[in-house]
């Protein structure tokens, strides 16, 4: 692997750049989602507690993309399990299927790994 993208620069480029900003995107609109609920907190009958939980998990989701930007090793896990964990507790609690999610990993599997992998050598 080391020999395949051994003319790689540490420079951020175009793709690397536009990749995180897609998963921003869709990462604040899971947030969107997720405020919309809090707002809506009495009418939907939602316990307090599920916020405090479903808020730190979208902290550690846009946590992820910052430690990605930082070539940070972690934030290439911490993302993907983040937004996993995000599905899972609005499934969990809500009963809801977040087509943001779903986008989102998909998104970091399909277009963001192709940006982030030939940069692996420069992950700290």
């Amino acid at each position: 692997m080391n020999n395949e993208f051994a003319n790689e620069s540490p420079k951020k480029d175009m793709g690397f750049i536009l990749s995180l900003i897609a998963l921003l995107i869709f990462t604040l609109m899971g947030f969107g989602i997720d405020l919309d609920e809090y707002m809506q907190r009495v009418e939907l009958n939602i316990p307090g507690g599920y916020f405090i939980l479903i808020f730190s998990v979208d902290l550690l989701m846009i946590l992820g993309l910052v430690l990605i930007f930082f070539y940070r090793k972690i934030g290439i896990f911490l993302f993907p399990l983040a937004v996993i964990s995000h599905y899972m507790i609005h499934q969990y609690y809500l009963s809801t299927f977040l087509y943001t999610d779903v986008t989102n990993l998909f998104l970091f599997i399909s277009i963001g790994l192709l940006a982030f992998i030939p940069k692996w050598n420069f992950f700290k």
